[in-house]
């Protein structure tokens, strides 16, 4: 059985940073041809945050975390990072790990096949 289990999460000042990290079981994050986060801020829907392929070549992310968060894997050590900088009071959300086996880059939830439960990260002064 697949699962993906986020770490990282907390509180942080806006301005500050924060780290995330996704560890793979049941299947190495190797074998994941895309891997991606995704955020739901408190009454409203879940949003694609980043997403970077296996050969970790071709990040993408969202407008709204462009230039301050980066993507990024480690298919030794079977770990999916997203580092945070300069958050915003409006990143303030559970964060969700999601992997995709087949190819192509997307950042359609449906695409994703095995998702994580989630790490909780509040922006707050």
């Amino acid at each position: 059985q697949v699962q993906l289990v986020e770490s990282g999460g907390g509180l942080a000042q806006p301005g500050g940073s924060l780290g995330l990290s996704c560890t793979a079981s049941g299947r190495a994050v190797g074998k994941f041809f895309t891997m991606s986060w995704f955020r739901q801020a408190p009454g409203k829907e879940r949003e694609f945050v980043a997403t970077i392929s296996w050969s970790a070549t071709t990040p993408f992310y969202a407008d709204s975390v462009k230039g301050r968060f980066t993507i990024s894997r480690n298919n030794a050590k079977n770990t999916i990072d997203l580092q945070m900088s300069s958050l915003q009071l409006e990143d303030t959300a559970v964060y969700y790990c999601a992997g995709r086996l087949n190819p192509g880059i997307t950042s359609e939830q449906s695409d994703y096949a095995y998702w994580g439960q989630g790490t909780q990260v509040t922006v707050s002064s």
